[in-house]
């Protein structure tokens, strides 16, 4: 039980940890917030690629991991930029847009972005494995 739970909490700060610094390193800037999306949608990348691999191809994983993170962006939008007004991101002025919380541009990196995420939750898997 100790080692799930130690397993769940290493993967969620390594995504979180990750995608902050990615956002740091392309906007300048990022938010606490964006630690917690982040960790949420790397761990469940790795859960898609866990119970998928071996019946569906990466790309198909992929494009799962992209409807994903799509959908948590969304619903984190709505929470932190809709209901409580932080302004965390805005895209607006991006084409095919939903409400300034997702767009089109950014699904197609979350695709992509999704293919790493994959590897290094299995790369996790194997390092935590020989831990615990």
């Amino acid at each position: 039980m100790f080692e799930r739970i130690w397993t769940v909490f290493m993967r969620f700060a390594l995504g979180g940890g990750l995608y902050f610094i990615l956002e740091m390193l392309a906007r300048g800037r990022s938010h606490w917030t964006m630690m917690l999306l982040g960790g949420a949608c790397f761990f469940l990348c790795g859960i898609i690629h866990e119970r998928a691999a071996g019946k569906i191809y990466i790309w198909q994983q992929m494009v799962l991991c992209m409807i994903v993170i799509t959908a948590l962006e969304f619903a984190a939008g709505l929470i932190v930029n809709v209901a409580l007004g932080w302004g965390v991101w805005n895209y607006s002025a991006m084409p095919f847009q939903v409400m300034g919380q997702i767009c089109v541009p950014f699904m197609l990196l979350w695709y992509v972005i999704s293919y790493p995420a994959i590897l290094l939750n299995e790369i996790c898997d194997n390092i935590l494995g020989k831990l615990t």
